[in-house]
């Protein structure tokens, strides 16, 4: 590995030359092993081979594993749809674990630990220890539930320590949501491609392996569209927060032409996520503009928020026969949807054992973990649906409270900032981060928001850069004061 890092400085061109050779023999021989023997070999020779310089990379680069982390967590899931037999859930934890490391050496080197004195800090630190000593939990019939649910509800949530710290540059915010936004722009040309040219063969073998996906993908007469996401709830809700981190990001001191180019965006997300057919993440971008409406306290911008909602209630009340404006419409009419009836029903059936059971049934005792680890039991066989009913359930009264502080803390926090932040690109930043948590607080009662790929992880960014951004105002305020003295 130090032999490839070296060969640039000691031989120039000819170190480049080595390195680009060695590429073109290693993507042939995995292009070879592909066609040979499938897509799993492929990868994880692939996985094999450059492991050991991201590793070195990840630990010795915090930035470089930042954005490593990133990536993979809105890619992940479309590697596994396309049949990759290989555990990249444990790559991700792998990735987080390498960027903890790190996190510890530069603590050492470079400490600075008041990152923890954040309020959002103390609130994950108690979620998580509360996470911890569910272990212990008496309900609970099953500890591999346990086991198997703890990476994905706390494990991940160490995250946003290590963005809240390594994050240090508004050059470094610039890079990753440029990244962002142009792995959802990746994302939006998929589900064009899925809507008007089909599903690929992977995709439509996924669909055909099970009956059930059929029965969630298949309604009306129309396929709901996923993207390169796990499912069409994951798929709408990383659209929505994209759309609304780009009308965000209009309130910037950029260039017009980054402006009108942030509002194609805007519109391509907004309208290929009603190909995915969720309801929910219909009333989210609402939702989100009238709190951006409040923030501002601009004529200008409740003009424009007047015209918007106009055009809203005429698309909410337009008679049509277009399958897609029909199920937006439905969204704004709960009363006439049979789903959310289901789920109301659910959800009051439920409510003596949240009452009764403080600290709830376990981790892992509904849901998937639930019918694999405990399928006898009450809990297995209850749908959660809602990310505060699975919540409730699982962790109780008290876990429901603590994941309720969580987002309550994260949108006081964040208005909190907004206004006392000067810089005007530092603003818009906090302005889209508070904006989008405010959608997923809204957004986790219909559907669990915050526990799949890539926003489980990129949740706890939002949380960060809140944050993060603040401090980088007030270095600068800071600075310019010790300027002018």
């Amino acid at each position: 590995m130090r032999v490839l890092l070296n060969l640039h400085k000691q031989h120039g061109r000819s170190g480049i030359a080595v390195i680009a050779l060695m590429a073109i023999l290693i993507s042939a021989l995995i292009g070879f092993l592909i066609s040979k023997w499938g897509v799993t070999v492929g990868v994880m020779l692939l996985i094999s081979t450059i492991a050991p310089l991201a590793i070195f990379f990840i630990i010795k680069n915090p930035k470089f594993g930042v954005l490593t982390y990133l990536i993979a967590a809105y890619l992940v899931m479309f590697v596994i749809s396309i049949g990759v037999n290989f555990p990249l859930g444990t790559v991700m934890d792998g990735i987080l674990l390498l960027l903890l490391i790190g996190f510890l050496i530069d603590q050492k080197i470079n400490p600075d630990w008041t990152i923890l004195k954040y309020p959002i800090s103390i609130v994950i630190i108690v979620w998580i220890l509360y996470n911890m000593i569910q272990i212990i939990n008496p309900n609970a019939e099953s500890k591999l539930a346990w086991l198997y649910t703890i990476r994905s509800v706390a494990a991940v949530m160490l995250s946003y320590f290590i963005f809240s710290y390594q994050i240090k540059s508004i050059a470094f915010i610039r890079t990753i949501i440029k990244i962002w936004l142009f792995l959802s722009f990746i994302g939006a040309l998929y589900a064009i491609k899925q809507e008007y040219f089909g599903f690929s063969d992977f995709e439509q073998r996924n669909i055909d392996s099970s009956p059930l996906f059929t029965t969630l993908l298949f309604i009306d007469g129309h396929w709901r569209k996923w993207s390169i996401f796990s499912d069409p709830v994951a798929f709408s809700y990383n659209m929505i927060v994209s759309s609304i981190l780009c009308i965000s990001l209009m309130f910037a001191p950029f260039k017009l032409s980054t402006k009108i180019l942030l509002g194609m965006l805007t519109v391509l997300f907004l309208y290929v996520m009603l190909f995915s057919g969720t309801r929910a993440a219909y009333v989210l971008l609402p939702a989100a503009m009238a709190l951006l409406c409040i923030m501002k306290l601009n004529i200008k911008v409740f003009f424009i928020g007047s015209i918007a909602t106009v055009f809203f209630l005429i698309l909410i009340f337009i008679p049509t026969s277009n399958y897609t404006l029909f199920r937006f419409q439905s969204a704004f009419r709960p009363s006439d949807d049979a789903s959310y009836s289901v789920r109301a029903n659910n959800q009051k059936r439920i409510q003596p054992y949240i009452k009764s059971h403080p600290i709830g049934g376990g981790l892992g005792s509904t849901g998937t973990w639930g019918a694999k680890f405990s399928p006898n039991s009450y809990l297995a066989q209850f749908p959660p649906d809602s990310g505060y009913m699975r919540v409730a359930v699982e962790l109780g009264w008290v876990g429901l409270l603590l994941i309720c502080a969580l987002f309550m803390m994260g949108m006081i926090n964040g208005i909190n900032n907004y206004f006392r932040i000067k810089n005007k690109e530092l603003k818009a930043y906090c302005l889209g981060m508070t904006l989008i948590v405010f959608a997923l607080t809204i957004g986790n009662f219909p559907q669990e928001a915050i526990v799949q790929f890539p926003l489980n992880v990129y949740f706890y960014l939002f949380l960060a850069i809140i944050n993060v951004v603040y401090r980088l105002d007030t270095q600068e305020q800071s600075h310019a004061k010790n300027l002018e003295s």
